[in-house]
């Protein structure tokens, strides 16, 4: 089993320079090689550079810029041009199934976050002083950084990736061989629904609320971007006053990430420990946040007719604040270590079929809240019902698995 542990990072003052300094090399690393394909391509030959012919390139890059793009590790700049191939590739594969393309493009400084060590022992070193009982990593260029290892490593670290957030410093290891941890069988299974309201109602009827972290900080993050707004956008030189401007709506912004994958986490933790199997909804999270289209107006040419645009984008907020997506995943990864099960179920009419007799209709729907069946009478809770629907379409599931 492959796994991810993210640490955070305490570099000294000289440390966290030589970080940035990593960051900004490793960015014109980056940007220089995109130059280079741009201007093969607009060439009269219309030549195609590949990954092979700039790797070979950063030999004679090294010897040239010694301070520079010679003090960092040689397969974590081999790293970087995989990254820019790897984009290159999604391009052509867009441009080859006719969706939008989306050229590569140039990183600003502030941008370009990330640099990846492919292999443990190679520019980089984990746990690189084990006489200290302080872990540290050493990183080509930089010295020994002490980590703050909140929790043990197992299984065999392959990648090392030193990032940036905002002003602090983390490593995420990519580990192999991870033994799996399964918890002892509860003997009970749950589906769930998830929604906006209530972030998940169980088929046994227990509501979980929902934090809404986004707008519990809405007043304060709109004070720090109308402060930011304030500052020229299009400017070559950032004044300070600006620069901290931006680094108080990226702190929020952070503060409320960390805090929706807390409560993701903690929440996951709770299911998997007291079910064996959980079922879910398999949402497209991406299609329900979809701003509407427009609607011309056959009558007045050149305008247009309401289409809900403002009431949609407060819906959809709300949707991306709850972090489906974000939950389903760290579900699935414990769920995957604890030996448990996790099934993705057809959304359909969930909350318009009647768990009682079947009876599906948009009628049973009286209100957001409320569920009462045309046809038997049957009432409840309409997330409580789209939680049993899903609990009874995973057993239809598994039958047909068997």
């Amino acid at each position: 089993m492959i796994r991810a542990y993210k640490f955070l990072l305490r570099p000294t003052t000289r440390q966290e320079q030589a970080l940035r300094e990593m960051l900004r090399d490793h960015c014109s690393l980056y940007n220089g090689a995109l130059q280079e394909r741009r201007d093969a391509w607009r060439h009269t030959s219309k030549t195609s550079i590949k990954y092979g012919h700039q790797s070979v390139q950063l030999k004679e890059i090294r010897a040239f810029d010694p301070e520079r793009q010679g003090r960092w590790s040689f397969s974590s700049q081999q790293a970087t041009l995989r990254r820019l191939d790897k984009a290159f590739q999604a391009f052509f594969r867009r441009v080859k199934t006719g969706e939008k393309p989306g050229y590569p493009r140039f990183k600003g400084v502030g941008y370009f976050d990330t640099v990846v060590f492919p292999k443990d022992g190679d520019g980089c070193r984990w746990a690189s002083t084990p006489h200290d009982p302080q872990t540290r990593l050493r990183l080509q260029g930089v010295g020994h950084i002490r980590v703050h290892q909140h929790r043990p490593v197992r299984g065999r670290v392959k990648t090392i990736t030193v990032k940036r957030e905002g002003s602090r410093w983390y490593v995420v290891l990519s580990c192999d061989e991870v033994p799996a941890e399964p918890l002892p069988a509860t003997g009970t299974v749950v589906g769930i629904d998830l929604g906006v309201t209530h972030f998940l109602t169980t088929s046994g009827g227990e509501h979980i609320a929902n934090p809404r972290f986004l707008q519990e900080a809405a007043e304060e993050l709109a004070a720090a971007q109308r402060h930011l707004a304030t500052f020229p956008q299009r400017t070559k030189r950032r004044t300070k006053a600006d620069r901290a401007a931006a680094r108080k709506v990226a702190k929020i912004h952070a503060k409320i990430r960390r805090q929706r994958i807390d409560h993701a986490h903690k929440t996951a933790l709770t299911l998997v420990r007291d079910h064996d199997a959980i079922a879910h909804e398999k949402l497209n999270t991406a299609g329900m946040t979809r701003a509407p289209k427009p609607k011309p107006d056959p009558e007045q040419p050149g305008a247009l007719l309401p289409n809900q645009r403002a009431a949609k984008a407060g819906l959809n907020r709300s949707i991306l604040d709850a972090g489906w997506g974000v939950f389903l995943a760290i579900l699935t990864n414990k769920a995957e270590s604890a030996g448990r099960s996790v099934i993705a179920v057809d959304p359909r009419n969930t909350s318009r079929t009647c768990p009682s007799c079947g009876h599906t209709a948009k009628e049973n729907r009286v209100t957001q809240a409320k569920f009462e069946c045309t046809t038997c009478g049957f009432a409840a809770h309409a997330d409580h019902v789209g939680a049993l629907n899903v609990l009874d379409r995973a057993g239809l599931v598994l039958c047909d698995a068997a």
